[in-house]
């Protein structure tokens, strides 16, 4: 018996001498450990592989814009490629005003369609349909931008279909409308302090390795309107005009793909704009619900007559997500705008990653020398660290303050934090302190902290994904500061009855962003709504009459949920961190009455087919590719090397491979005991 143990050891070591040293040496990018998956892992020539660690092999993105409506259909297609059962978890980015009001699993030829629950209740309902052999799906939602998918008993050979509905509005900026989709959730900075969030620690695929997952979009836009330009600044996708409203966009599956936000822009002729009422009339006279949309485009922007002075604090991220790319970017954005200051502004600089600092310990004007002090600074910002940034926004807060000068608070970074509402409510307690503008520099930023964190701080939140966009978006900000498009906005309802108005107050519009007010009404479709406001100065209304709408068209159906997720940004954004039991519940009866996954609500889908298990599912949670333009230091979490040969199929791998593998794994762990027992 020891000499078999021997010869099998032996044959072992001489097959994996090459795999046992590089278990031996330390990771390059310092991390020597392999993966935070719970899936068994083997090293091949120096690579790591999984039998069954990529269950997702791709995903499938149908969009229909009609107007200024985008409805999204997402398939992700799970396969075990193993010889065991397995539970797949994946976590994913959504659009943060994403309405997502269906779910369904399909094995096979069974299609189940699941239903919204309570999230605890719907854990429930998962766990126990895992335990009675049977598959499932839960569909969480761990941010408004990040879900987590979670698919049970995945038998191997098997293929589980899990489609996703949801729907958006779309806005229009500067007269130009844009759809965006992100592929993947950026690695998250977690600090000690904070509630520990078991999604963060999802594994990434190491720089360099292919993404194993394929994806493919498919879009049609048919905007009412002649269309005068089309493109996707993201990606190389086909874009054809198949009449003169209608466009079809098409992204070939690839695995290079879904490393970065697709995002989509178009323009209307002659840049008009989609202005106008939209109704929704329920059937049921009785118990229904009547929704109203108005979407307003603001007048053109107007050079105000008299510049105030400013005071400029910039805090940018130097943290190690932002290495390379993203921070040549930021610092280049930052050259340009402390280049536009004007010689009676003054400013100041934090940067931050585990720790922060300031450029001076008050207010500097805007001179020859300070800029160059300034641009000394940046030149010498090399990345690495944490991400504390709720502590360098409090640490901007206190600096003292230029009298008589307006304060602005730019925010530059990925967002990869999980302090979100944290910091939203820090802001929130300091609104009389300063506006806030947010600019989001990467391929896949977390918008939901770029945009909440603007929204809830009265500023305007802007994305750069290309070091080209720097000097554009830089030029735009100027603007943006020196003359808002529209101030000291309200909404006047005459003759029409309406209620749960959502949002509650309008903040003042520094970009030619078109603006949205929802709600619910009742009774006679007559009257009109009044929009008043202010524009460089001058006053400012806009008429739009309710009969007419109604005659145009009184069947809106996806308004019910878009109306609900609004109130539902609204709350979360106001939420604290701590949510209130008044709030809490609200979300919950929301995302319960209108079919829609929020923070308290779950999709949970059953196939009630007990299948015949062979052992207990092994958890694999799905490794992410790290998105494009990101460098390793963005995540502490162990990194996946991966191989991708072989067809992209459910097929299971043949039974000698699978046994050269385990016998192969039993060996170097009976090399491993009988060494530790000599020592």
């Amino acid at each position: 018996m020891k000499s078999r143990h021997y010869t099998l050891l032996l044959v072992a070591l001489t097959m994996f001498t090459s795999s046992t040293k590089a278990l031996q040496q330390p990771h390059p990018d310092g991390d020597d450990s392999l993966s935070k998956t719970e899936s068994p892992f083997f090293q091949v020539n120096g690579e790591t592989i999984s039998l069954d660690a990529f269950p997702l092999k791709s995903t499938e993105v149908q969009a229909e814009i009609a107007g200024i409506i985008a409805s999204v259909t997402v398939e992700q297609t799970y396969c075990n490629e193993g010889d065991k059962p397995i539970e797949a978890t994946y976590v994913f980015p959504a659009s943060t005003r994403a309405a997502v009001h269906g779910l369904t699993m399909q094995i096979g030829q069974r299609v189940v369609k699941a239903e919204i629950q309570k999230k605890e209740d719907a854990k429930k309902t998962f766990e126990a349909a895992k335990e009675a052999s049977k598959s499932a799906a839960l569909l969480q939602q761990q941010r408004p931008n990040v879900f987590e998918m979670k698919v049970a008993n995945i038998l191997p050979g098997d293929e589980v279909r899990v489609t996703l509905t949801y729907s958006e509005k779309l806005f229009c900026k500067e007269r130009v409308y844009q759809f965006m989709y992100p592929t993947v959730v950026g690695p998250r900075y977690q600090n000690a302090t904070a509630a520990h969030e078991k999604w963060v620690e999802n594994p990434y695929i190491k720089k360099g390795n292919a993404n194993p997952t394929t994806f493919k979009l498919n879009l049609e836009l048919n905007a009412g309107m002649p269309v005068q330009s089309a493109i996707s600044s993201s990606h190389d996708a086909m874009v054809q005009f198949t009449s003169p409203e209608t466009v079809q966009v098409k992204l070939e599956e690839s695995r290079e793909h879904a490393d970065r936000d697709f995002i989509f822009h178009y323009q209307l002729a002659d840049q008009q704009v989609a202005s106008g009422l939209l109704l929704h009339q329920s059937q049921d006279a009785k118990q229904g619900e009547n929704f109203f949309l108005l979407n307003l485009q603001p007048p053109a922007r107007v050079e105000a007559s008299t510049r105030l002075p400013r005071e400029y604090i910039f805090v940018v991220d130097v943290s190690g997500s932002m290495e390379g790319f993203p921070l040549d970017t930021a610092k280049s954005l930052m050259t340009r705008l402390i280049k536009g200051m004007r010689p009676t502004d003054t400013f100041n600089i934090v940067l931050f990653a585990a720790s922060s600092k300031t450029l001076s310990p008050k207010p500097l004007e805007a001179n020859e020398g300070n800029l160059q002090r300034a641009f000394r600074l940046l030149d010498s910002s090399r990345a690495g660290g944490g991400t504390e940034l709720a502590s360098a926004v409090r640490r901007a807060l206190a600096l003292p303050k230029q009298a008589g000068n307006a304060r602005n608070i730019v925010l530059i970074t990925d967002g990869y934090v999980t302090v979100e509402k944290e910091t939203f409510e820090l802001v929130r307690e300091n609104l009389q302190e300063a506006n806030f503008f947010t600019f989001g520099i990467g391929s896949s930023v977390n918008r939901w902290l770029i945009e909440g964190l603007a929204h809830v701080g009265r500023g305007e939140p802007f994305v750069v994904t290309s070091s080209e966009q720097a000097e554009a978006m830089a030029s735009r900000f100027r603007s943006y500061i020196e003359s808002p498009v529209l101030t000291d906005i309200e909404v006047a309802f005459e003759g029409f009855e309406t209620y749960a108005v959502t949002p509650k107050k309008l903040p003042d519009l520094f970009a030619e962003r078109s603006l949205q007010v929802m709600g619910k009404w009742k009774g006679p479709t007559t009257g009109r709504i009044v929009v008043h406001g202010r524009s460089a100065g001058t006053p400012y209304h806009a008429v739009f009459d309710v009969a007419q709408a109604a005659s145009e068209a009184m069947n809106h159906p996806a308004l019910p949920v878009l109306w609900a997720r609004d109130r539902i940004y609204e709350l979360d954004l106001m939420n604290k961190v701590q949510a209130d039991h008044d709030t809490v519940a609200e979300i919950t009866n929301l995302g319960l009455t209108y079919s829609l996954l929020t923070e308290y609500t779950s999709f949970v889908g059953v196939d009630n087919t007990p299948r015949e298990m062979l052992g207990k599912a092994e958890a694999v949670h799905h490794p992410l590719p790290l998105p494009q333009g990101v460098s390793s230091q963005a995540t502490s979490q162990q990194q996946v090397t991966v191989t991708t040969s072989g067809a992209n199929s459910c097929s299971v791998p043949e039974p000698g491979v699978v046994s050269l593998l385990i016998v192969t794994a039993a060996a170097l762990m009976l090399y491993r005991e009988r060494r530790y027992a000599r020592v």
